[in-house]
This record gives structure tokens, sequence and C-alpha cells, in this order.
């Protein structure tokens, strides 16, 4: 008897007994000497199965039990197997073609299947590239099982860095080289039911895949921690799906990235797009696009392509042109992380809008509104009008900021993106700073009496213009007072002496521009100096990148506060290593009134949701008092009960708190 050991198990020979039950079984094999079988294996439970190649089964012990409380014993019936392993305990019947070149691990449920089949060598879906921004090319990411938000806006936007990007693509290459084979993979607690085209599918542990149409070429990063789902109607070619992702409801997509915990459905459909962490996608369509975390598109009509976009909200029926009928498709444009498209918006390519802002109208003139964040974009007359920093009194916009932590949904700690989920940060007040001297210079170079304002085809009137400084001002006051009180609170005592040295930044890391590297927010130095390591072959290895930009993301707030004091010595003219108690305690003032003004603002926002007008076609058939029971009833809550209402007020508690904390603390 042969005895052959494979992955750690060892198989014989089937004996003559053995083969002649399953021949009873009516079960056939081309060359029963290369069907082997585990020490545990007994026949009961293999009927109507065909074997060729070389197999290797394990034993089968277990029962499933399936929605509806129907058992199924482990075993395979009505099959077709060529070159394949099963390990222990796996149900596989109604195989309606064959399963070839295939490894299938313990505990796996597969049923009423077409074909699965590896074809030849393939990297399965590693190495393939995608054509994002650009749908001609010239900004191709190569995808990979652990892709990153930071890696591939690296590959996407850094082209005019040759070198670099050839050092990238060679990496991923050989990373692509290392998951070539000629065997596919279906991991453990797998299960595929009632599904057609499988091929050249790498299937990780715990996927499940139901009613799904065609797989071709591509990696489900399945564990245990967080399954992957693909589930009915799927067709999905060329394409990595990452851990915690559910795919489902007639989506169909080709040449993508799917990242960690991600949710696609509802017929929507992508071609050549990224989609990094807790993306969501129903209805529409994005093609050549890089959605970079929490991208959220939920509407029919709604054509997301050749943009770059994260933490964004796309409206019903929002749409982008990306050519204008001259060299083809060939535009793109940048939406800043934070920013909103309302209903039926449009904007042709090439555009940039600034960092959360909201986009209204139909917009023709290729705004760059970069330096004007937390500002409205909106038409009137074919014209862009900027409303400076308006989108910093939207309850809307802190609504979101708070609720994007909360709905990270990676739940293993293996996370790929590095993400930051601040709302204020270098990246966006380095563009407030940008806005507030654009305001100051429009109104010298045109005069204070001036109705409406010109800044680059676009249009601001006068009251936004002041308006707009003013919110500023006050989130320039927020941020700077932020940083500087978590740093006091690192001093060991309040004294003025002990606070100055606590005020000393750590490094001078974090100096100059900072930038939003696909969710992360970082110094333009440390990615410099990253990326010529890598073009320098310093950093030589795809884990090594990965290591690095993570560095950089947990020493966020020490290159912050670099950033953040040499600012703040600029903005209010003081010297932080002579700086007196007095001053501080007037800077801590200045904060206070900032942040309960802005909060103030919040609430007189939110206080609109409660308006008799909202209120329309509640309490349909009775009086004002019906009207606004019936609203209270559906909402939950009145004004004063409202959770957010609360939050704010709440918040505007603890930082009253913290200001007398301080005035307690600081001593001369």
């Amino acid at each position: 008897m042969l005895l052959l050991i494979t992955n750690n198990m060892e198989y014989r020979n089937l004996s003559a007994d053995e083969i002649s039950r399953l021949e009873s079984q009516a079960c056939q094999a081309a060359d029963w000497s290369r069907v082997m079988v585990s020490e545990g294996f007994t026949p009961d439970h293999i009927f109507y199965t065909r074997f060729s190649g070389d197999i290797r089964l394990g034993s089968f012990r277990r029962e499933f039990v399936l929605a509806g409380g129907i058992s199924k014993h482990a075993g395979v019936r009505h099959a077709t197997l060529h070159n394949v392993v099963i390990e222990d305990d796996c149900c596989i019947e109604n195989v309606n073609n064959y399963i070839s070149n295939y490894h299938i691990g313990h505990d796996s449920f597969i049923e009423n299947v077409d074909v699965i089949v590896n074809d030849g060598l393939c990297t399965f879906g590693n190495g393939v590239d995608v054509a994002v921004m650009n749908e001609t090319g010239g900004r191709e990411v190569m995808i990979y099982d652990r892709l990153t938000a930071q890696q591939a806006y690296i590959m996407a936007l850094y082209r005019h860095r040759p070198e670099l990007i050839a050092r990238l693509r060679a990496m991923i290459g050989a990373y692509s080289e290392s998951r070539r084979s000629e065997t596919g993979h279906i991991g453990s607690y797998v299960r595929i039911a009632d599904t057609g085209y499988i091929k050249d599918v790498y299937i990780g542990d715990y996927a499940h895949i139901e009613g799904t149409a065609r797989l071709y070429n591509g990696s489900i990063n399945s564990n245990q921690a967080a399954p992957v789902q693909v589930g009915v109607g799927v067709i999905g070619d060329d394409f990595i799906i990452c851990s915690g992702s559910e795919v489902k409801d007639n989506v169909s997509f080709s040449r993508c990235f799917i990242g960690q915990s991600c949710k696609l459905g509802h017929g929507y459909s992508a071609s050549d797009s990224l989609f990094f962490s807790n993306c969501q996608g129903e209805n529409g369509e994005a093609c050549a696009i890089f959605a970079g975390p929490f991208t959220v598109t939920h509407h029919k009509s709604t054509l997301l392509i050749a943009g770059m976009f994260s933490f964004m909200n796309a409206g019903s029926g929002s749409n982008q042109s990306n050519h204008m009928y001259k060299l083809g498709p060939i535009h793109q444009g940048i939406m800043q992380r934070g920013s909103k498209t309302s209903s039926d918006s449009y904007i042709l390519w090439p555009a940039k809008v600034g960092a959360f802002s909201l986009v209204m109208g139909r917009h023709v003139t290729h705004p760059d509104t970069s330096c004007f964040p937390f500002s409205y974009l909106m038409e009137q007359d074919s014209h862009t009008y900027i409303v400076p920093g308006a989108n910093l009194k939207s309850v809307g916009t802190i609504r979101d900021a708070r609720k994007w932590p909360k709905r990270d949904g990676r739940k293993e700690g293996d996370k790929l993106d590095c993400i930051n989920f601040n709302l204020l940060s270098p990246f966006t007040i380095t563009n407030v700073l940008k806005g507030i001297d654009a305001l100051k210079s429009l109104q010298a170079v045109s005069g204070s009496d001036t109705a409406e304002y010109m800044y680059h085809g676009c249009v601001i009137r006068a009251s936004s213009l002041k308006k707009g400084q003013k919110f500023y001002s006050m989130v320039m006051d927020k941020f700077l007072g932020n940083s500087l009180i978590s740093r006091i609170q690192k001093s060991p005592a309040g004294d003025i002496e002990s606070i100055r040295k606590t005020l000393v930044p750590d490094s001078n890391v974090g100096q100059g521009e900072w930038i939003d590297v696909g969710g992360m927010i970082a110094p333009q130095s440390e990615v410099d100096a990253l990326l010529s390591d890598i073009e320098s072959e310093a950093v030589a290895s795809l884990d090594a990148v990965s290591e690095r930009f993570n560095r950089m993301h947990s020493n966020y707030y020490s290159y912050e506060w670099t950033w953040a004091s040499k600012v703040l010595e600029e903005y209010y003219g003081i010297d932080l290593k002579t700086v007196s108690a007095a001053t501080l305690l007037k800077l801590i003032h200045v904060w206070h009134q900032s942040v309960i003004g802005i909060d103030n603002l919040l609430l007189e926002d939110a206080a609109k949701e409660f308006s008799l007008s909202m209120m329309t076609s509640f309490g349909a058939d009775g009086s004002d008092s019906v009207k606004m029971e019936d609203f209270v009833q559906v909402r939950g809550a009145a004004y004063d009960d409202d959770p957010f209402v609360k939050d704010i007020r709440e918040h505007i508690r603890r930082k009253t708190a913290l200001r007398d904390e301080m005035l307690s603390f600081i001593q001369d």
C-alpha cells in the first residue's frame, strides 16, 4: 500500500473493497490508483462521482444543518472531480459540470454549482492593472491582496516620478508571481451554493458564495474574523475582494479592488475602480474611480466617474463628465475628503472641490475650490457660486464626522488602510489659512464695496466673503486651541516653566505642507522621504512600505503639534518659548468662545429640522398639534430631546468644564 504525505496529511491507496463499494455506488475513476484517501476515510457517503487525475479525499463524518432545519451528511454526491484535494468533513454535491485543479479545505460545503476550475498558471487577480481616474490609461494601479489606499494613491498620482512607479510595480509584480499557481484554493468552512461559473479564483476561509453568476480571475480574502459574502447574480472579473466585504444582489464589476468591509449591492456596476475601507455602492455606477475610505453612493442614476473621493456621500442623480468631445475621456477630478453632492448635481471635469464641501447644481467652469474647505458650491445662471465656510455650521458635517469612526466595520486587527477621521487637521487648516488669504486679497484688490468677487471663474458674493472670513477665523481658533490644550494637558505641573517645556515640539517633523494620502493625513516631507527611499531601494518590500505609512499614521499627533505650534505662533504673534500664563489663559478664552460659537450655529441649524415647514405631510388629517405629535412619534423626539441636540449641549458643557480646568491648572 502506497503512503503519501500532502499538506501534512497522510494519504493511502484505496483498498479493493473500497473500490468495489464505490463502484457499486455509481462512482467511476479513470485510474483508481490515483485516488488516495486519509486514514479515517470510508466510502459510505460518496455516490455518483467521477474521478480523474490526482484525487485526495479526507474523512466524511460531520452533519451540516441548513436553513430550515434540514441536515446533510458530509460526502461527495453527483460530482465530477479532476485533480482535487478534499480535506476532512466537506459536503460536495450536485456539481453540474466539474471541479478541476482545486484544493478544498475542511468543513466546506459546495452544492448546486456549475463549474469550479483553475485553468493553468494564474495569479488570482494579483497584478491586474486598474485604469483608475483616466480610462485611457496613464494612472494604472496594479492591485494585489494587501493593496492599501496609501500605496494606490502614490501609484495613481505620482506619475511624475517614473522610477518610484517602476519600483512599486516591480514589488507588486514579485508578489503576484509568488501567488502564481496551477492549483486553485477553497479554504475551510467555505459555503458555495447555487453558483454558476468560478474560474481561477482563490477563496479564503469562511467565505459565503451563494447564487453567484460568474467569478473569474480573482481573490476572495475571507477569514474567520471577517468573512466575505458574495451573493445572488454577482458577476466579477479580474478582482480582489478583501476581508469583511459584502458583494450582493446582481452587482457587476471588472478590474476592481474592493477593500476591507465594503458593501456593494442592488445592481451596482463598476469597472476599473478602487474601493477602499468601508465604501458602499448601491444602484448606481462607477467607472475609473479612486474611492477612498467611506465613499458612499446609494442611488440610481448616480454615476461616479474618473474622480478621486473619500468620506464622500453622493446624492441621487449625481454625475460627472470626463471628456469634452475632443481627445476622449482623459479628464479627471478630485473631491477632497468629506465632500458631498446634492441630488442631480453635475461637475464637468477637470475640477477640484475643497474638503467637506457641498456641491449643488451644475458646474461647468472647472472650479478649483481646494483653498475653500467647508464651503457650498451652488449654481446660478450657469455660474458657480462659492459660499466659503458655510458647511462649518451644518449639523450634517458634524454628524458625518462623528459617525465615521463608529461605522468602521473592520473587525480584524490587520487593518490595511491608515485612516485619519479628524474633521480638523493640518491638511484642512492649511487650506483654511489659504482661504483666509484669498478672501482678504479679493477684498483688497476689488474693494470692500464690490457686490460680487470673481475667483478662478467662480463667484463669491460680498456677504459670503465676509461670513467666510468669520467662519474660518472661528475654526482657526478652535483647531489651534484644541492642539494647545491637548499639549498643555501633557505637562507634569501647571507652573509656566513646566508648561513651556511641554510646549516644545518632539521633533521638527511636521513642518511645512500636509497632504491627505488616501484617507491618511501626513506631512508632505515624511511622504517624500519614503518615496525617495523606495526609489533608492532603501525600502524594498511592500511590507516595509506599509510599515512606514503606519509609522506616520501612529505619529500623527506628535507631527500635528510640530505644525500647529509654529502656526499658532505666527497666527497669534506669540513665542511659545517665552509665552506668559496670561497669554495662554487669553488663548483658552478665545478657544472656548469659538467652540461655543460653532456649537450654537449647529444648534440653530438643527432647529430647522423641527420647524413647522419640516412637519408638512405629518398629521395628515389633524390640526397643528396633531401634526407635531405625529412628527415627534415618528422622529422619536422633539427638539430638546433629540439625541444630536443633546450631544451638542453636552459638548458645550464638557468644553466649558475643560476651560475651567485649564484656568485652574495654569499658574504664573
